[in-house]
């Protein structure tokens, strides 16, 4: 039986990470910081669309072509996720610089 506690599910950068509040928490943001997931039901360009915040800021969202299972889920009500900074380039554009992995968590 497997010690595994978390299974990684998804990868991607920031989608949008440029149009919000990135780059007021850039300096704090670090390789294995929690992030967290939010749906956005109502929103106008993607009825997906699963927000990434740090704390209380923006960072932008799940890209569009990723975000399907993670926002159904979390619509159910089903948090299993675990959303986490994986990757960090200053020197990559805007829309890059932010790697995020995003796990599921297996109950206890």
């Amino acid at each position: 039986m497997s010690d595994l506690k978390r299974v990684c599910f998804e990868r991607f950068t920031i989608a949008g990470f440029s149009y919000y509040e990135g780059c007021i928490v850039f300096d704090k943001l670090t390789i294995g910081k929690k992030l967290h997931l939010k749906t956005e039901p109502h929103n106008t360009y993607d009825k997906n669309a699963v927000a990434i915040y740090y704390k209380k800021h923006k960072l932008g969202f799940i890209p569009r072509d990723k975000n399907t299972a993670i926002a159904k889920l979390l619509a159910c009500g089903i948090h299993v996720f675990e959303a986490r900074i994986q990757r960090i380039d200053a020197s990559e554009h805007t829309e890059n610089q932010i790697g995020v992995i995003v796990y599921v968590i297996k109950e206890s």
